[in-house]
Parts: C-alpha cells; sequence; structure tokens
C-alpha cells in the first residue's frame, strides 16, 4: 500500500538524504508552458480570454465574471447557521493570531543625531486565490483575508472558479464567506487565467493589477504564479497538501493512522509520511490504514496518495534521526505524537506549521486552531514561511542623520567610497561641508 524507506543504521550526508526524501513527480516546471499560454491569452483579449478559459477547463461560461455584491450579501444570508457560525470562530481566532504577528517599529540610535527608523508598510493592493477544484474551501477565504486586512490591505481582490451547478458562479459559500468579510471584489475565474488576470488586470472588469498574489492552487496555478513574479509577488508556490508525523511507540496507532488518511483525502497527489523509531508501531499504523481505507468517502483518492511516491514509512533509529529526516523534508505539516513532543520539537527548524501531541492534528490548523493553513508545500519550508500579517507587509528603513551624525562618520565613508573607486560618492558627503 505504501513504501517504506528503511533508514536504520545509516547516516546519510545531506544530499542523500535530501534525494531519500519523497516527493511527488509533479514538476511544476513541466505547466509552465500551458500556464503561459493562457496568461498570455488574458493579457490580449482579457475578459473574453477569461470566459472562454471557463467553459473549456470549468465546463461553463460564466454570465458574469465579476460577482454582484448583491449576489454576496445574498450568499450570507443564505450560509448554513452551522457554517457561519464556525466560520465566524474561524475569523476570530485567525484575525487574534495574525495580530500577534505584527512587527513592532523600532528606531537605532548611533548617538549623535544618528537615526535608523523600522517602519513596516502594508502593500495596497493584493490579489486572494481560492481554489474550487476537488472541493470547497470557504476556509481558505478567512486564511488569506484575515491576515492581509490585520496588515492593514486597502484593497483585497478574491477570484475562485467559476462552478457549473451554480451556473458560472462563485461557490455561494466561497461567497458566503467572502461577504462576512467585507470582501466585495470577487471574480469567477479560475487557473493560471486567474493569476494572470489578477497580475495584470482587465479593464473591462475594472480589474486593476494587484502587487501580491496569495493563495493555494493547481500546478497550473503554481506555474502561473512563478511566471507572474516579478510583475507581482506571490506568496510561495503552492502545491499538494503534505502531513509528515513524527511518532514513536507511545503514540496511537489509530490516532496517527486517521490523521494521516485526513490529508490524503485532498487528492491524489497529497502527501501522508510517517517517520517512527519503533518497526512495531509502524505494523500497527499500516493495519489500522488498511482498515480504514476502504471504508472512507474518498477511497479511491485516498489509496492513490498512499501508493505515490510522494507518501512512504520512514524507519529511523531515534529521534534524532526522525528530527534530522523532518527538517530536510520540510513539511507543510508537521505533527509530532511522541512521549516528549517539547524534546522533539527543540530539533526541528524547518516545517510550515507544527501541531504538538495527540490532541493537535492538522485537522485542527485547518480550520480553527487561529493559525494559517495556508503553508508551503515541496520542501519550501527548508526556506519561506506560511502565510501571515507579515506577507502583506513590506519593510523599510528610514534614514535620518542631522549634520553632526553625518560629520562623525565622513571620513570612513571617503576611505570606503575611495577603495570601491567611486569618488562621487564621497564627494556628495564632503560637499557638505566645503562651506566650513
Amino acid at each position: 500500500m505504501i513504501q517504506t524507506i528503511d533508514l536504520r543504521g545509516l547516516k546519510p550526508s545531506r544530499a542523500e538524504l535530501l534525494g531519500l526524501v519523497p516527493r511527488s513527480t509533479t514538476d511544476v516546471s513541466a505547466a509552465t508552458a500551458a500556464a503561459s499560454e493562457l496568461i498570455t491569452d488574458v493579457r490580449a483579449r482579457g475578459e473574453d480570454a477569461l470566459l472562454d478559459q471557463a467553459e473549456r477547463f470549468d465546463g461553463v461560461r460564466p454570465k458574469h465574471v465579476r460577482i454582484d455584491p448583491a449576489a454576496i450579501g445574498s450568499a450570507v444570508r443564505m450560509l448554513d447557521p452551522l457554517v457561519r457560525d464556525a466560520l465566524e470562530e474561524a475569523i476570530t481566532r485567525v484575525r487574534a493570531a495574525s495580530q500577534a504577528q505584527l512587527p513592532v517599529p523600532g528606531v537605532t540610535d548611533f548617538g549623535n543625531g544618528a537615526q535608523v527608523i523600522q517602519r513596516w508598510m502594508p502593500i495596497n493592493r493584493v490579489g486572494l486565490y481560492v481554489p474550487g477544484g476537488k472541493a470547497v474551501y470557504p476556509s481558505s477565504v478567512v486564511m488569506n483575508v484575515v491576515p492581509a486586512q490585520v496588515a492593514g490591505v486597502s484593497a483585497i481582490a478574491l477570484a475562485s472558479p467559476p462552478q457549473k451547478e451554480f451556473d458560472g458562479s462563485v461557490h455561494p459559500t466561497i461567497l458566503g464567506a467572502a461577504g462576512l468579510l467585507g470582501v466585495e471584489e470577487v471574480y469567477a475565474m479560475g487557473g493560471a487565467g486567474a493569476v494572470g488576470a489578477l497580475a495584470y488586470g482587465v479593464s473591462s472588469l475594472s480589474l486593476d493589477p494587484v502587487q501580491l498574489i496569495t493563495g493555494p492552487g493547481n500546478v497550473y496555478v503554481a506555474a502561473a504564479k512563478r511566471l507572474v513574479r516579478g510583475q507581482a509577488g506571490i506568496d510561495a508556490e503552492a502545491g499538494p497538501t503534505e502531513i509528515l508525523v513524527i511518532a514513536d511507540a507511545s503514540a496511537s496507532p489509530f490516532f496517527v493512522a486517521s490523521d494521516l488518511v485526513s490529508q490524503a483525502e485532498h487528492d491524489e497527489l497529497a502527501a501522508a509520511v510517517l517517520v517512527t523509531d519503533s518497526p512495531a508501531f509502524a505494523e500497527r499504523v499500516l493495519a489500522e490504514l488498511e482498515r480504514m481505507i476502504p471504508a472512507a468517502h474518498h477511497s479511491a483518492r485516498i489509496e492513490a496518495a498512499f501508493r505515490g511516491p510522494q507518501s512512504a514509512v520512514v524507519l529511523v533509529d531515534d529521534m534524532i534521526g526522525a528530527a534530522g529526516f523532518s527538517n530536510m523534508y520540510g513539511p507543510e505539516h508537521l505533527e509530532i505524537q511522541t512521549a516528549e513532543p517539547g524534546a522533539v520539537l527543540d530539533l526541528i527548524d524547518s516545517a510550515g506549521a507544527i501541531f504538538l501531541g495527540e490532541n493537535s492534528p492538522v485537522s485542527l490548523g485547518d480550520y480553527l486552531a487561529g493559525s494559517n493553513h495556508v503553508l508551503p508545500t515541496g520542501g519550501q519550508a527548508r526556506f519561506t514561511p506560511g502565510l501571515g500579517a507579515y506577507t502583506f507587509l513590506r519593510p523599510q528603513q528610514v534614514i535620518r542623520y542631522d549634520r553632526t551624525g553625518l560629520k562623525a562618520v565622513q571620513s570612513k565613508i571617503v576611505a570606503l567610497s575611495t577603495a570601491e573607486d567611486f569618488p562621487a560618492h564621497g564627494a556628495a558627503i564632503t560637499a557638505r561641508f566645503a562651506q566650513g
């Protein structure tokens, strides 16, 4: 059902360990040509291209690409009360956790009228992508919109694929979530074309270009985000979901198996990885999986995910080896279910989000933990963070020196500019003191 990678007794180098990490064979670059063609089409033909692409990929031609705000308001009123209550609670929690991410402005004072001021400015206009393929993601509306609002973003455009069963409009639960957050600029467009439209704008829709595009999507969305980087910023090239569980013999096989299955139900390319120092525990988890998967609602999808090259049971000598493997993998979601989860946490440096203990499953973070579920995948957690209020902020340094402060460093600036053969740099300083 799932491959086993046995690292016991081995001491692989970093490069060798990286080569052993299970990954999907999906390559974002393979989708680049198709994504580029779709973006070019949108730049050339605007709204007509978006309508043609919706008909081609989503099976429906929307009556309106830009959603009427009245329809958003109606969707809010039509929300299932239980869903609305859950969304409002998620909004409250994510807003509180995002508020804690705001950096504090600071001033570095060198004395004698010399200061460097650190300030953080919000991006003015952002585009948020909410996928709508195999599932509906109102939670992703919350995870994208709330930190942007907390950061102080003044204009938010939201794109989500048109839905055939709703006459080409955005799914009403997505619209309802947007309405709860006060977002009124929503577009029924998906895939690479939507990313292109957000980046370059579409005049007939009064869609102005955005400065930053965030949110998960399929491989074509990821490829499109790579292509428009430079025209607009992006958060990350989010791909299929991942869960890596570090567990020892003290963990519950049932809980671990349940958590692996929970992420595998996303799609066939989802990655489910168990890392343990107990072969006997691994066997118990496999037995639970054999029992669970046939009974699951999305059993075929889940089985395909476990059989793929991206999923594995990894056997290690100890928790130090488990943490080392996890750090090399850089999982989107890392669960630590061990006798001493805090001790393992101390060894972890690369993960999108970390879930400690048996009562902190990834599903909690997907919806109501208060953390953000838009996280780096494909090993990007080794060098980039998940979405947060900081994503929508730009740090700026403000330099404020008076004449005394500048005089104190004059000779050193001239020395360095002379060493670099940039005499005009030095002259720009000495000119200020030429009059005595």
